[in-house]
């Protein structure tokens, strides 16, 4: 693959199954990556910053962010920042966002990353949202991409263009399983799970959407789970 130095992109990476597709689709678009990972008080915040680091080191990104955002912890709101709030086992409910939902994170973190672009003179941000497949969170739709994307130009130097891309929006689990095996995306190192850090839990919406997408796809995920 030939690199284009002067094509920059900012990609949002987890280090997460989704946002790590995302970025190697990224970087098979020859542009050259600029990875920022956010420490927001999520349970599981120390495993998904080492799989964060593992990722960048495979795609062999000079230049990362790790951007602390401890508020999310102080408004709560979710399970994912709020210990007082119990991680559903239950699995997805369809037209009811589940209380995983960090309010407006996806927002929060493609502001953030439109300054860092805006600085970078990125022409591009990667984020892994799914919308066909996922937990129904409303700030992972196409709509409110293209919307926010405008709100980021209109709001930036008129020199700063800056295109969103969603490579995942309206694929299943199944076909970003898929998709990221032929890539040769290192599954691996990334970590999906919302409750636990040494042996992912298996029965949380994010463990339950991923494995559902590696049973479809007949494959066998290489992470380790509880109980397995």
């Amino acid at each position: 693959m030939k690199h284009n130095f002067d094509k920059k992109a900012v990609v949002i990476l987890s280090g997460g199954m989704d946002s790590t597709l995302s970025s190697y689709i990224a970087k098979n678009s020859g542009y050259e990556l600029i990875a920022i990972h956010f420490n927001y008080g999520q349970r599981t915040q120390d495993r998904e910053l080492k799989a964060f680091r593992d990722i960048c080191q495979e795609l062999n990104v000079l230049n990362k962010y790790e951007i602390d955002i401890p508020f999310f912890s102080q408004i709560g709101a979710s399970a994912l920042t709020d210990k007082t709030i119990e991680v559903p086992t239950s699995g997805v409910e369809k037209g009811i966002v589940p209380v995983t939902y960090v309010p407006f994170r996806n927002g929060i973190f493609l502001s953030i990353a439109s300054a860092i672009a805006e600085k970078e003179n990125a022409s591009a941000m990667y984020i892994g949202v799914v919308q066909e497949d996922s937990s129904g969170y409303p700030d992972c739709t196409d709509t409110f991409i293209k919307s926010i994307e405008k709100a980021i130009n209109e709001g930036t130097k008129e020199q700063t263009k800056i295109q969103i891309v969603t490579p995942l929006v309206h694929l299943s689990k199944k076909e970003i399983v898929q998709e990221a095996i032929k890539l040769n995306v290192p599954l691996n190192l990334t970590w999906s799970c919302y409750k636990e850090e040494i042996e992912a839990c298996g029965v949380c919406d994010s463990c339950r959407l991923r494995l559902n997408g590696f049973f479809e796809a007949n494959q066998q995920d290489p992470i380790k789970y509880k109980g397995n």
